[in-house]
């Protein structure tokens, strides 16, 4: 769950009539927010509607005694389809039907200072053939004039999987991320924030699901991740950049840009077009069916696309609505398209189906 202190002011130069002269990199939220959402996504594949996944969600923060912030949410997944239509030389989806509930909750409490916060969280998540636990830790320290602020914090997640037909029973997963980051006011129009991301995990990885799918038990992840927003008075818009690295032990290495612009429109409504960008290499245990010959099994394998080498793009749009009296609304849509020949340089995987996919969300807002 991202910290609603530093969600708010990554989006402050974007909300409409806001060019803060005293810009600040942290601060304390001084009204409590309470929020429900409702998602609706679909993919599919040529010839073949896929998966479907209804989500309503609920979040609440609020302060307290002065200088304690508390935050919460719940989530419930239903998601129901047909498995993939994986490579275009297999005969299509497996057939079965895929029925499935998640339910998920986290909670986090924030202790505020005059030059720094310490926050704790706890996450559980639970599905039929999956079990999460997790717990988090934050602390961030700003300097005397708030326009800069270091993000330290840990999360730590144990996971069981346990599949149907002894497919998988009673495995473990466990993950570790670290994370350092940096935001920084570089005028009253702009600032900027740089996150850098460390994952460690080990144990069970495999999909279950697949016949074809060993993969090893252990993951290293690096992520670079820096966002910029950039105030345009004269517009009274804002573009919102975004560039992500990912360096992952599996080589599947990938590169993510996006562009944004939040442009306040009459009557207190506002709409941010975005286009995003995905490109990724094939890990290096992915192959292409038919196996090839020199495939030892008893090494790490795996037919899933997901690992595989595409590219893609998703264009969305954002319509949100400010109704008076701290309640607010949202419409977001978005699309989705992935294909091996979109790759940057090219040389993606071969015999790959495209994929699409959209998401429709919708929310409604309280500030108390």
């Amino acid at each position: 769950m991202a910290d609603v202190g530093e969600a708010l002011l990554a989006a402050a130069l974007a909300l409409p009539g806001i060019v803060p002269a005293t810009a600040s990199a942290q601060t304390m939220p001084d009204a409590g927010f309470v929020q429900i959402k409702y998602l609706d996504y679909r993919d599919w594949q040529p010839g073949a509607r896929r998966m479907r996944v209804e989500n309503p969600g609920f979040y609440v923060m609020s302060p307290f005694a002065g200088s304690w912030v508390v935050e919460g949410a719940l989530v419930y997944d239903g998601m129901s389809g047909a498995s993939p239509t994986w490579h275009d030389t297999l005969s299509g989806a497996s057939g079965e039907g895929i029925h499935d509930r998640r339910a998920a909750g986290d909670v986090k409490l924030t202790r505020y200072f005059e030059r720094f916060s310490v926050g704790a969280g706890a996450a559980y998540s639970h599905e039929n053939d999956y079990i999460s636990r997790g717990a988090s830790i934050d602390v961030r320290f700003w300097t005397a004039d708030k326009n800069r602020t270091f993000a330290f914090s840990y999360a730590g997640a144990a996971d069981r999987i346990d599949a149907p037909d002894g497919a998988a029973d009673n495995e473990r997963k466990y993950v570790n991320d670290f994370l350092f980051g940096v935001t920084q006011v570089l005028s009253q129009t702009a600032i900027v924030q740089s996150n850098l991301t460390y994952t460690r995990g080990h144990g069970y990885f495999d999909d279950p699901y697949k016949t074809f799918d060993a993969r090893p038990d252990h993951r290293r992840v690096l992520a670079w991740l820096t966002r910029l927003n950039q105030h345009f008075p004269d517009h009274n818009g804002t573009l919102q950049l975004a560039y992500r690295y990912i360096d992952d032990s599996w080589d599947a290495n990938s590169h993510m840009v996006e562009a944004a612009w939040v442009q306040p429109l009459p009557h207190a409504f506002s709409v941010r077009p975005n286009l995003r960008y995905y490109t990724q290499r094939a890990a290096y245990f992915y192959f292409d069916p038919p196996f090839p010959s020199g495939l030892v099994f008893g090494q790490p394998y795996t037919a899933d696309t997901r690992l595989s080498a595409f590219g893609a793009f998703t264009l969305g749009v954002l319509l949100a609505k400010d109704f008076g009296g701290g309640w607010s609304g949202d419409l977001k849509v978005e699309y989705y398209r992935q294909k091996s020949d979109w790759r940057a340089g090219g040389n993606g995987s071969p015999d790959i189906l495209p994929f699409s996919a959209r998401w429709i969300q919708v929310g409604v807002g309280k500030a108390f």
